[in-house]
């Protein structure tokens, strides 16, 4: 399959089922609500070695927030409800408490499976905290230096799915990062996914082990145009720069969706193949065919 002078090679991208919550947080304006997302985002890529995968699924604009301020919708993604009620709660402490004027709400509301958010941070307020119930939903006000952090006191768990991927092969680096913005820039106007990496960008793909004992994962040798005629590579033979994109979304057509996007924004002159990664579909259960996705 071709899209231009672009090959589609024939394969799938294996991805795996995953839990995740969905914070609607706000700010007095745009500046601090930047500076918020970006601390509670931070270090966040992948499960392999961070707490959650993490990214802002789109802004909110003030007639969509509970407060009618500025917001934004942030998905939050690990292996279990267990996982996300300790990385949430550590993070929302960290990175959005200490941000001038921010909220935390709940973005699932309807879901029965939830995890303590509030009920935890609570205990900052050494005894000044105070609970407000409004629709049913009850809320902690824990007393700051420039007024009250409102926090939602439990959040909504949702099941979704992680690790959808592409990889985009490209004659250079200038070709491959161009084609790398067009995807994720696409992606990014989509609703239930993220791209947690880097600007959605994935520099060191990996495969799991490692020569060296105690690694989970190590560097995808077969996709470094470096390591040709050292390994079994599958760099096609006219790219000299690969890059890896990975999407997390709510559901398995959110994820197929954002590949479905960012492979037709991709295509184009100086990449000369798309692929995707895969384990034989030997450990996850979600296998999204890339012609099957463009042919849909």
């Amino acid at each position: 399959m071709l899209i231009g002078s672009t090959e589609i090679v024939d394969t799938f991208a294996e991805a795996f089922g995953m839990q995740y919550c969905r914070l609607l947080v706000t700010a007095h304006e745009e500046y601090w609500l930047d500076a918020a997302l970006r601390e509670f985002c931070g270090y966040s890529s992948s499960v392999i070695a961070c707490d959650a995968e993490i990214g802002v699924e789109r802004r909110l604009s003030p007639d969509e927030t509970p407060d009618g301020r500025s917001g934004a919708a942030v998905l939050v993604f690990g292996f279990s409800a267990d996982a996300l009620s300790k990385a949430i709660p550590n993070r929302t402490g960290q990175c959005l408490m200490t941000c001038p004027t921010t909220a935390v709400f709940d973005g699932l509301p309807e879901s029965e499976k939830k995890i303590p958010l509030g009920k935890h941070i609570r205990y900052f307020g050494d005894g000044y905290q105070k609970s407000k119930q409004s629709a049913g939903v009850r809320y902690w006000r824990i007393p700051v230096m420039d007024g009250e952090f409102v926090v939602t006191e439990k959040l909504g768990v949702g099941k979704g799915v992680a690790g959808g991927n592409i990889i985009l092969q490209a004659i250079d680096q200038k070709s491959a990062l161009a084609a790398a913005r067009r995807a994720t820039e696409a992606v990014a106007t989509l609703a239930g996914v993220i791209a947690p990496f880097p600007s959605g960008v994935v520099r060191s793909g990996s495969k799991v082990g490692s020569r060296y004992k105690g690694l989970k994962a190590s560097t995808a040798d077969q996709y470094c145009p470096t390591l040709r005629g050292r390994v079994e590579s599958q760099v096609h033979e006219a790219a000299h720069c690969v890059y890896e994109l990975v999407f997390d979304g709510v559901s398995e057509e959110a994820v197929a969706a954002a590949m479905r996007a960012s492979i037709r924004a991709a295509a184009g002159d100086g990449v000369v193949a798309i692929t995707a990664g895969n384990y034989g579909g030997k450990l996850g259960k979600f296998h999204l065919k890339l012609h099957d996705l463009l042919g849909s």
